[in-house]
């Protein structure tokens, strides 16, 4: 059994308590502190409800459990209050399940993204139930005069076996909430669960297949006007002047007006972006008027030049200096190429690389190139606010609160208890709705008018607003000597803005003589997050590379990267290598052992194979693909994946199946192009997405099983999707591609 402090005093809880009406609310958290009212402040219960993992219980036994993650689709409003329920030994059928507005001071940042919510809440949420069963069965034992240990629970039911007294929760609420709360509570150990482990239903599947008003773009509020903004055509522009006197003769508009988001010397935090600082705002009635008043603006744009950004964060205050040139693809690539001739920063270098290859018998040399990719979240950007010079409101979908609400504190010039983020379901995030600037415009907006407003973003200012994955370029070369026995292994990689070398990631570790180096261009083009940062990249070029190296040696490409693991295991080659290799190996032996690798039954596939190591788990993917009327087509999927212990089965499925589905879509047909600093895939009719009837017949999906802390999900399955794809491809075309999008770009001729 596991023992935990608890630092939730007796006076916090008995104020909790208080709030509940005769029944017990519970908070516990290691994430943030509780905080309390102060000078005899009257709290209602809608204060308390916004907690990071809390328990309230009435005297008819309700039991509703607050999730204090964001919730975008990877189900964390199911997952976990299933830990809390876990440990609170309650019926799951008997739970209510709500999603906790954000507060920065009692739940923390309430971050979803980088794979972290199991990860991240799952002591202090086991905690919390564990600490409220506790108290439930003191007061019981307390109220029936018998010992504790002779107390057990069962599904919301307290019982005393000897006197063959039982009781619900609910009827002990009240008392429990006067019981010191107690420190080193028990947790379960683990071969006693019965709830986590345990698959259970999305708990808004009903809402959200019945068309129940849950998303931002749902919100609605008494005298909520809509806002749009037109920014400006291209990267690298501004706004110089315009006329809106036709637009504001337009049926049910309030307002035309311009406004910066960020003033001159701003200090920007990590995740503040402005793409485009200068702002001009449409306000009217309704969402169909304001569009139609905007195709009535006239406006002038004029070159942005070279602009400096005040930045903040976890490098210090500094300043930044962003590029003013209109950025072009065709440029860009060949920029990229004179960059990769230069030298770069060495990240990391075991042996003697130079010496190996020098002295090699043979030298394989390949680059991979990938364009920007858009999110194209399904829900575009939105947010609802209402500010005065009191307070605001700001309800909406957004991955991180917590960053957000520093950057509003600055601009709006209000304390954070001033300060109210409810969220709302997202409809898509994939890292796009961690940057939180389209809260701060509506913000802004609402503030300058006077009104509450929800402001809404178009598809085609979706697209065309900035926050892609970067573009990517690298190069890998591998050094053998006359046995065709890996000798040095060498990548370097670029992209504009950021590169995406890991340089510790595997195969680091397992050659003797190991160099990687980096390099990037500065550009006006504002990136951030994209479902597994940079290693969506990483892993489809090195694992691309890895089956050629194979084949170049006479090697089986499963059997090959075995090898290279063992080598890490036994003999492993410097100290920084950040994979385990048992896990690691695990997934490919499990995958190769449930697609029946090498089965002649297989023959009808071409059968391709990637694994890679991100955010904690891992993950490998066997892809059979055949071709159809010219076209490839990825027919199955055997998935493997080592994320620990598994909180819904079902659900982590899903989230496997999904990534899947997204990186062969990716994989095949995304990309973001430029000319003159203007987005060429502005909507769906250019920005080629995988369809319904391309999506795999099959995906199959196998957890590793072990007793390991839950690590990540929601982002490891989707990189080894792009170089699983890419292996077949070859398989099925005898041609191997270097360029992202597989399916819209020419095999490029390999650089030897």
């Amino acid at each position: 059994m596991e023992k935990t402090n608890t630092d939730y005093g007796r006076r916090s809880f008995l104020k909790a308590s208080a709030l509940v009406g005769g029944g017990m609310m519970i908070h516990f958290s290691g994430l943030a502190k509780l905080a309390l009212p102060k000078n005899g402040e009257t709290v209602v219960l809608e204060q308390w409800s916004e907690l990071n993992g809390y328990i309230k219980i009435t005297p008819d036994n309700i039991v509703k459990l607050i999730c204090p993650n964001p919730e975008f689709g990877q189900n964390v409003m199911t997952s976990l209050p299933m830990m809390v329920a876990e440990e609170l030994s309650v019926d799951w059928k008997q739970v209510i399940v709500e999603m906790g507005s954000h507060d920065s001071v009692k739940l923390g940042p309430q971050f979803t993204g980088g794979s972290n919510s199991m990860r991240m809440y799952w002591r202090p949420l086991r905690e919390a139930g564990a600490t409220a069963r506790q108290m439930l069965m003191q007061a019981a034992a307390n109220t029936w005069a018998v010992p504790l240990e002779e107390i057990t629970t069962k599904a919301g039911v307290i019982y005393h076996e000897k006197s063959g007294k039982k009781a619900n929760y609910g009827e002990f609420a009240s008392k429990a909430a006067v019981i010191t709360v107690p420190k080193g509570v028990k947790l379960k150990s683990v071969k006693d669960f019965n709830v986590v482990r345990s698959s259970q239903k999305n708990v808004e599947g009903t809402k959200i297949i019945t068309g129940k008003p849950l998303f931002g773009l749902d919100y609605k509020h008494e005298g909520m006007l809509i806002a749009m903004i037109q920014h400006p055509p291209a990267f690298g522009m501004k706004l110089k002047s315009f006329d809106a006197s036709q637009a504001l003769k337009m049926p049910g508009i309030r307002d035309v007006f311009s406004m910066k988001l960020f003033e001159d010397g701003f200090e920007q935090g990590g995740f503040d972006v402005r793409t485009f600082n200068d702002l001009l705002v449409v306000v009217g009635k309704t969402t169909w008027e304001v569009m139609n008043a905007r195709k009535k603006l006239i406006v002038e744009w004029m070159p942005a030049g070279d602009t400096k950004n005040t930045m903040g964060g976890r490098n210090g205050k500094r300043e930044v200096i962003v590029p003013g040139e209109l950025e072009d693809t065709k440029v860009q690539h060949e920029k990229m190429k004179q960059y990769a001739a230069k030298p770069a920063q060495q990240l990391r270098k075991d042996g003697d690389p130079e010496t190996a290859f020098k002295n090699a018998a043979q030298i394989i040399e390949r680059t991979y190139n990938a364009p920007f990719l858009a999110h194209n979240c399904m829900e575009p950007m939105n947010f609802f606010a209402h500010v005065t010079d009191e307070k605001a409101l700001l309800v909406g979908p957004l991955q991180a609160p917590g960053w957000t609400e520093p950057t509003l504190m600055k601009v709006l010039k209000l304390p954070a208890d001033k300060i109210e983020i409810q969220m709302t379901r997202m409809g898509g995030g994939f890292g796009r709705r961690a940057y939180g600037h389209y809260l701060i415009e509506a913000a802004l907006i609402s503030k300058k008018t006077k009104s509450p407003i929800k402001l809404i973003y178009t598809r085609e200012d979706d697209s065309t607003y900035g926050i892609y994955r970067p573009m990517y370029t690298t190069t890998y070369r591998a050094a053998l000597d006359a046995n065709k026995n890996l000798t040095a292994f060498h990548l370097k990689g670029g992209g504009i803005p950021e590169h995406a070398v890991h340089a510790n990631r595997f195969p680091a570790g397992a050659v003797d003589n190991y160099l990687a180096e980096g390099w990037q261009i500065a550009s006006n083009i504002t990136v951030g997050a994209f479902r597994a940062p940079g290693s969506n990249f990483a892993a489809a070029a090195e694992q691309s590379f890895l089956d050629e190296l194979a084949e170049a040696m006479g090697k089986d490409p499963i059997d090959f990267r075995l090898e290279l693991l063992k080598r890490a295991k036994e003999n492993p080659v410097g100290k920084n290598n950040d994979y385990n290799v048992d896990r690691y190996a695990g997934v490919l032996q499990l995958v190769k052992e449930k697609s029946g690798w090498n089965g002649p039954e297989h023959g009808k596939y071409s059968r391709g194979v990637a694994a890679y190591f991100c955010h904690a788990s891992y993950a490998a993917h066997v892809v059979d693909m055949t071709v159809k009327n010219g076209q490839p087509y990825v027919e199955r999927v055997f998935s493997a994946v080592d994320c620990g212990i598994v909180i819904n089965p079902d659900a982590a499925a899903n989230m496997v199946q999904g990534a899947v589905v997204d990186g062969i879509g990716n994989s095949l047909y995304g990309g973001l192009t430029h000319k003159d600093g203007l987005v060429e895939e502005n909507n769906f009719h250019k920005y080629r997405i995988i369809r319904m009837h391309e999506a795999p017949k099959k995906i199959e999906v196998s957890f590793v099983q072990n007793d390991i802390d839950p690590t990540g999900l929601g982002e490891p399955p989707f990189p080894p999707v792009f170089g699983a794809v890419a292996n077949a491809l070859y398989k099925a075309t005898g041609k191997r591609h270097y360029q992202q999008p597989f399916s819209l770009a020419q095999p490029d001729a390999p650089n030897v």
